[in-house]
């Protein structure tokens, strides 16, 4: 009997799919180079390079974890190798968060602005072809991928300068495209109070933080939108429907049976679909001018 109780506590628990994601984030391959776009180490990126001579489309990537320090690593080591795989070059952007030294609003949008300006300067040494070029941005980082294809339309400081990377397309994978509707229900998703910390106020107090962090405030983006549904789907739905009646074009992926972490996680089959569908489809549509 107690043999079979010991072995019985032996047996480990299946892993959550939160574990498995962390596991392939893991098990990934080292990036051709990890590079600071600022001072410190938070303010760095990894970049992959696919086989072969180039010159590669480039996908920046953008993690989430509720904008908190706490949360979300320092990239998407897993999802990224897997867009390396199918020939996609990645730059795996980390960023203060609220937490951090300097986190919250302005400093994490500085950090995602600068961290995707970085990219030109990468071209000058790897072979990235900057007429291909998306921003894919996971759970909280979805909002970032689509307030980058925003920037444009932004005034100063946030404005995308004549040098930053033109944007081919946005993937927003299973996260926001607003930040005033969400507030309330990031409790629910986070465990806490997290948009309202992030912004330094409530929508009342800081209307026109808001505004230049909300992708919602600035449609038409100019660029296709591509979104991945998942678990967060019925937040994203206004944002979506807003996105496609603006004149964007819009596609969507709802993989089947599809939780939040397994749509990223390598290896799993939701996120080979996720992968196959982004280089299907991020780059499809004309050079932007």
């Amino acid at each position: 009997v107690t043999s079979s109780v010991a072995t019985a506590q032996q047996v480990e628990k299946p892993l959550s799919a939160e574990q498995l994601a962390h596991r392939a984030d893991e098990a990934a391959r080292s990036p051709t180079a990890t590079l600071r776009y600022g001072p410190d180490a938070l303010r760095s990126g990894e970049l992959r390079l696919p086989k072969g001579k180039g010159p590669f489309p480039v996908a920046i990537v953008i993690h989430g974890g509720c904008w908190v320090a706490e949360m979300g690593g320092t990239g998407m080591q897993g999802f990224s190798e897997m867009l390396r795989k199918r020939g996609i070059a990645t730059w795996d952007i980390n960023y203060r968060r609220v937490g951090h030294e300097g986190g919250g609003w302005p400093g994490t949008f500085q950090d995602v602005a600068t961290g995707i300006d970085h990219l030109p300067l990468l071209a000058k040494r790897h072979p990235l072809d900057l007429s291909r070029v998306t921003a894919v941005g996971y759970s909280a980082g979805a909002l970032f991928s689509l307030w980058a294809g925003a920037r444009r339309k932004l005034d100063s400081p946030w404005r995308a300068n004549a040098n930053a990377p033109r944007l081919r397309s946005v993937v927003a994978i299973d996260g926001p495209g607003a930040l005033a509707p969400m507030v309330g229900i990031d409790e629910q998703v986070c465990g806490r109070s997290v948009i309202v910390p992030l912004m330094g106020g409530t929508p009342a107090e800081r209307p026109a933080e808001y505004r230049a962090a909300s992708p919602s405030e600035h449609l038409p983006l100019g660029v296709p939108q591509l979104f991945v549904l998942s678990e967060l789907s019925p937040f994203m739905k206004d944002y979506v429907e807003q996105a496609r009646a603006s004149g964007d074009p819009v596609k969507t992926l709802s993989p089947t049976g599809a939780n939040h972490f397994d749509i990223v996680t390598a290896g799993a089959p939701n996120g080979e679909a996720v992968a196959d569908w982004i280089k299907a489809n991020a780059f499809s549509t004309a050079a932007p001018q």
